[in-house]
Protein backbone atom coordinates (compact mmCIF):
# COMPACT_ATOMS: atom_id res chain seq x y z
CA UNK A 1 0.00 0.00 0.00
CA UNK A 2 1.42 3.52 -0.71
CA UNK A 3 1.78 6.18 1.64
CA UNK A 4 0.95 9.86 0.82
CA UNK A 5 2.19 12.25 3.34
CA UNK A 6 0.03 15.41 4.23
CA UNK A 7 1.92 18.91 5.02
CA UNK A 8 -0.49 21.17 7.17
CA UNK A 9 0.18 24.19 8.48
CA UNK A 10 1.92 27.45 6.79
CA UNK A 11 3.63 28.16 3.00
CA UNK A 12 7.06 26.70 3.18
CA UNK A 13 7.68 29.20 0.52
CA UNK A 14 9.00 32.36 2.66
CA UNK A 15 8.98 35.65 1.56
CA UNK A 16 12.92 37.48 2.43
CA UNK A 17 12.44 41.24 3.14
CA UNK A 18 15.11 43.88 1.98
CA UNK A 19 16.90 44.08 5.12
CA UNK A 20 16.94 40.44 5.63
CA UNK A 21 18.50 39.87 1.82
CA UNK A 22 20.77 42.67 2.69
CA UNK A 23 22.22 41.44 6.00
CA UNK A 24 21.93 37.78 4.65
CA UNK A 25 24.33 38.81 2.08
CA UNK A 26 26.51 40.79 4.13
CA UNK A 27 27.15 38.00 6.49
CA UNK A 28 27.56 35.46 3.36
CA UNK A 29 29.70 37.48 1.94
CA UNK A 30 32.30 38.90 4.79
CA UNK A 31 35.74 38.37 5.31
CA UNK A 32 36.18 34.82 6.10
CA UNK A 33 32.69 33.39 6.23
CA UNK A 34 31.65 30.53 4.83
CA UNK A 35 28.21 30.93 1.90
CA UNK A 36 27.01 27.45 2.86
CA UNK A 37 27.34 27.83 6.59
CA UNK A 38 24.92 30.99 6.33
CA UNK A 39 22.70 29.70 3.83
CA UNK A 40 22.61 26.51 6.51
CA UNK A 41 22.03 29.19 9.55
CA UNK A 42 19.32 31.02 8.00
CA UNK A 43 17.57 28.05 6.14
CA UNK A 44 18.24 29.53 2.69
CA UNK A 45 19.87 27.76 -0.49
CA UNK A 46 23.29 28.85 -1.59
CA UNK A 47 21.63 29.05 -4.98
CA UNK A 48 19.60 31.72 -3.57
CA UNK A 49 21.83 33.56 -2.16
CA UNK A 50 23.85 33.80 -4.88
CA UNK A 51 21.01 34.93 -7.08
CA UNK A 52 20.22 37.68 -4.81
CA UNK A 53 24.28 38.83 -4.73
CA UNK A 54 23.97 38.99 -8.30
CA UNK A 55 20.58 41.06 -8.61
CA UNK A 56 22.15 43.56 -6.29
CA UNK A 57 25.42 43.77 -8.42
CA UNK A 58 22.93 44.61 -11.50
CA UNK A 59 21.07 47.49 -9.80
CA UNK A 60 24.38 48.66 -7.96
CA UNK A 61 25.71 49.07 -11.59
CA UNK A 62 26.26 52.49 -12.14
CA UNK A 63 27.14 53.67 -16.14
CA UNK A 64 31.31 54.99 -15.93
CA UNK A 65 33.50 56.25 -19.05
CA UNK A 66 35.66 53.71 -20.64
CA UNK A 67 38.95 54.14 -22.44
CA UNK A 68 38.24 55.21 -26.11
CA UNK A 69 40.61 54.87 -28.87
CA UNK A 70 39.88 56.68 -32.57
CA UNK A 71 40.18 54.20 -35.28
CA UNK A 72 42.97 55.33 -38.19
CA UNK A 73 40.24 57.64 -40.63
CA UNK A 74 42.24 56.39 -43.70
CA UNK A 75 41.59 52.76 -42.74
CA UNK A 76 39.03 51.19 -45.54
CA UNK A 77 36.89 49.95 -42.03
CA UNK A 78 36.53 53.63 -40.66
CA UNK A 79 34.67 55.12 -43.42
CA UNK A 80 32.00 52.49 -42.63
CA UNK A 81 32.01 51.78 -38.68
CA UNK A 82 30.13 54.40 -36.90
CA UNK A 83 31.16 52.75 -33.16
CA UNK A 84 33.33 50.31 -32.15
CA UNK A 85 32.82 49.03 -28.35
CA UNK A 86 35.20 46.25 -26.84
CA UNK A 87 33.55 45.40 -23.75
CA UNK A 88 36.38 43.56 -20.53
CA UNK A 89 34.43 39.94 -20.92
CA UNK A 90 36.01 39.57 -24.96
CA UNK A 91 32.18 41.44 -26.57
CA UNK A 92 33.08 42.86 -29.56
CA UNK A 93 30.62 45.32 -31.17
CA UNK A 94 30.72 46.93 -34.15
CA UNK A 95 28.19 49.05 -35.68
CA UNK A 96 28.21 50.43 -38.97
CA UNK A 97 27.46 53.79 -40.16
CA UNK A 98 24.46 53.12 -41.47
CA UNK A 99 22.52 51.39 -38.69
CA UNK A 100 19.72 53.43 -37.25
CA UNK A 101 20.56 55.34 -33.95
CA UNK A 102 17.60 53.40 -32.29
CA UNK A 103 18.87 50.11 -33.22
CA UNK A 104 22.82 51.14 -31.87
CA UNK A 105 20.72 51.96 -28.85
CA UNK A 106 19.04 48.78 -28.47
CA UNK A 107 22.45 46.36 -29.14
CA UNK A 108 23.96 48.87 -26.46
CA UNK A 109 21.50 48.27 -23.79
CA UNK A 110 21.30 44.53 -24.61
CA UNK A 111 24.85 43.82 -23.91
CA UNK A 112 25.16 45.75 -21.42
Amino acid sequence: MAHAILLTGPERRRRWSLEDRAQILAEAFAPGAVVSEVARRFEVSTGLIYTWRRQALVQQAEPGFVPAKLADPASSDAVELAMAVDFPNGVKVRIGSAAPCDLAAAIMRAIK
